[in-house]
């Protein structure tokens, strides 16, 4: 009989080991876009290693391109993340009257799934910051400053899609933050020669939040598109209007 010969299992290096943590807290986002990293020291006694393995792991989170380290300012985690999508042709999107409902129209894609599974895992610790960043709206309202309530519903949403769970949904709304806001303040801009509906998007908000908070994912997602289609359907009666404003415009022009 053949004696089989033991083989140890090869054991991970500790700096591995640090390093996919530290992925994983970029991934579910923890760390993110532009935030500094603790000291050494104290991600050395958070991760119960020596300071050179914690190193080394951050060297290799660097090579990747994940990090940044500035001379006598600290690590810091990269901006731009998923750079692709700060582009000139999103620039260009964003100018553009069409590009604004095609967005509208992928919020009710990624809103709608975020509120889903929001509703479905989110935490005690989730639900109290949807609050928190539902509740900064009507401060920013308060304001009459459209950029603030906009960057104010964008943070509510973020919120959201933390409270997914869903990693790909969370950078995805972060990395195309500059957009989203920017079709949103566009909307209330436009939206405001209609006073009389803000009440009305204050509902449908409400009921969102309270959809994800009673736990119940169907509901969360119907008042989701509920909101968003709300707001699609004024906009477009408001552009038809100004279109028939323009057109009659010129029209007198002409004749005169």
């Amino acid at each position: 009989m053949v004696a089989i010969k033991s083989v140890k299992a090869k054991q991970p290096k500790l700096s591995d080991v640090i390093l996919a943590q530290l992925e994983q807290m970029i991934i579910e986002g923890s760390l993110v876009s532009g935030q500094k990293l603790p000291p050494e020291r104290e991600l050395a006694a958070q991760f119960e290693v020596s300071r050179p393995s914690l190193r080394e792991a951050i060297q290799k989170l660097e090579a990747k391109g994940l990090v940044t380290r500035k001379q006598g300012g600290g690590t810091f985690v990269t901006d731009n993340l998923l750079s692709g999508l700060s582009d000139p042709l999103f620039d260009l999107m964003a100018k553009s009257k069409e590009s604004q409902f095609d967005l509208l129209e992928f919020r009710y894609g990624i809103e709608g799934m975020s509120a889903y599974y929001a509703a479905m895992r989110g935490t005690e610790a989730d639900f109290e910051q949807i609050k928190l960043k539902y509740e900064s709206i009507s401060d920013a309202q308060i304001e009459n400053n459209h950029k603030a309530e906009a960057e104010a519903v964008f943070e509510f949403y973020l919120a959201i899609c933390a409270a997914s769970h869903n990693a790909i949904m969370l950078h995805l709304a972060r990395s195309m933050s500059t957009l989203i806001i920017d079709n949103i303040e566009q909307n209330l801009t436009i939206l405001a020669q209609r006073p009389d509906i803000f009440s009305k998007m204050s509902d449908y908000r409400k009921r969102l939040l309270e959809a994800i908070l009673s736990g119940q994912p169907q509901k969360a997602w119907g008042a989701s598109h509920q909101h968003l289609s709300f707001i699609e359907e004024v906009l477009l009666n408001l552009t038809e209007e100004r279109s028939r404003m323009e057109r009659s415009i010129r029209r007198m022009q002409r004749i005169g």
